[in-house]
């Protein structure tokens, strides 16, 4: 019998709570415990901080020695990165992808480089094949020379045999010498028409210059996000600052050995119009161009290009040898004191006597790599300078005194 009343429906069971994993509750916090304060950071005082600022650097300077040839290939090929850049970025400003940009740019370096030894070659071979030819005759007016003074000791009485020895001495030289030019013409030609594929001999520094001008933006970001926050223009952005001064030392480099060569060439032209050397005017453009490409090879690179002009001189008369060898004395102390350091300063912006001293480090540090990539380097550090002081105050390690009222 129904009485009227609706039956309340029956109360729904609670939901099951699920348990922590680890035993605690769902809110990571034990009963009625709040959640603790993050810890102060640690604060490294100044001392302590200069104490491990000279131990980095220590420890810096130990691997870089320990590893010597890492940091050649390291520093090399960071350098040809740097600049090749630069054209990497303008050929992707037009539309290139980078992955295509990068082996266009080395591409086109290499079809430059040996379009100029293409075009220098020729000349260069006509005159040392001249000289080939000419090496017969030179040894024969050598020869009556010391015929002259060999029957001018013997009418004197003076007891001493020159003529059979330098007869032989001559021989000896110009089988040296004909074996001497031709090697000569090979590895001038070889040098002009292959700069660009030696510079990337060693396999290593190749494919770590790539892989650095793959991942240039990724290093620039990075490098930024390290350094303090510049203004935003382009004179104040640090990685392109260190561009520039490796393009300038690029272009120091390349005017410096041009002008040296040309000072060279002109200088044996002179010589010869002269009547000094002879031989000087006839090969003064083969002579003059060895010259300026062995100014790229810091060091021995000047004595290296003064040995073939000394070489003919000494066919030519001994004492017009040496007047060579006074002109390229002279010549090489012009370059070490006066043009290296006009040049470079300009080209980097750096004092000329740091620029001396900068050579000298590089050289007792590395040798010769580090004689030639001192320069790029003390650009990058000048620029580092800078921008950091520029950007960065020291904190004061005394309180400074409160102006006087």
């Amino acid at each position: 019998m129904s009485t009227g009343r609706k039956l309340d429906p029956p109360p729904a069971a609670p939901a099951p709570v699920q348990p922590a994993s680890d035993g605690q509750p769902p809110d990571g916090h034990s009963d009625g415990e709040l959640p603790s304060a993050p810890p102060a950071p640690l604060v490294i005082p100044q001392g302590v901080q200069l104490v491990l600022l000279a131990l980095g650097l220590l420890a810096l300077w130990v691997a870089a020695r320990a590893a010597r040839s890492v940091v050649e290939i390291v520093v090399v090929a960071s350098f040809i990165a740097l600049m090749l850049n630069p054209f990497v970025s303008f050929l992707g400003r037009r539309g290139i992808p980078r992955g295509l940009a990068i082996p266009l740019t080395y591409l086109l370096m290499i079809l430059v480089l040996a379009g100029i030894g293409v075009a220098l070659a020729q000349p260069i071979s006509n005159q040392i094949n001249a000289f080939q030819h000419n090496v017969p005759h030179l040894i024969a007016e050598a020869n009556k020379r010391l015929h002259s003074v060999q029957t001018y000791f013997n009418h004197h009485g003076i007891h001493i045999q020159l003529e059979k020895q330098g007869q032989t001495a001559l021989d000896t030289i110009q089988t040296k010498v004909l074996k001497g030019s031709s090697s000569l013409l090979a590895f001038t030609t070889s040098l002009l028409k292959s700069a660009a594929t030696a510079a990337f001999a060693l396999v290593l520094i190749f494919v770590m210059s790539v892989y650095l001008l793959v991942y240039a933006g990724q290093i620039g970001r990075l490098v930024r996000r390290w350094l303090p926050d510049a203004d935003g223009t382009p004179e104040d952005d640090y990685p392109t600052r260190v561009q520039r001064a490796v393009g300038g030392y690029v272009r120091g480099q390349l005017l410096f050995s041009v002008v040296m060569g040309t000072t060279a060439g002109v200088a044996l032209w002179l010589f010869g119009l002269l009547g000094i050397f002879h031989d000087g005017r006839t090969y003064a453009f083969a002579f003059g161009t060895f010259f300026g490409v062995m100014e790229l090879v810091p060091y021995v690179g000047p004595v290296l290009g003064a040995i073939p002009p000394v070489a003919v001189a000494l066919f030519e008369n001994p004492l017009v040898a040496v007047w060579v060898v006074i002109l390229f004395i002279v010549i090489q102390q012009l370059e070490g004191h006066i043009v290296a350091p006009q040049i470079f300063s300009h080209a980097l912006r750096i004092n000329p006597l740091l620029v001396i001293v900068a050579l000298l480090f590089g050289d007792a540090i590395y040798g010769i790599v580090g004689a030639l990539m001192a320069l790029p380097v003390a650009a990058v550090i000048r620029e580092t300078l800078i921008y950091l002081r520029r950007h960065v105050v020291l904190e004061p390690w005394r309180p400074q005194a409160p102006p006087p009222t």
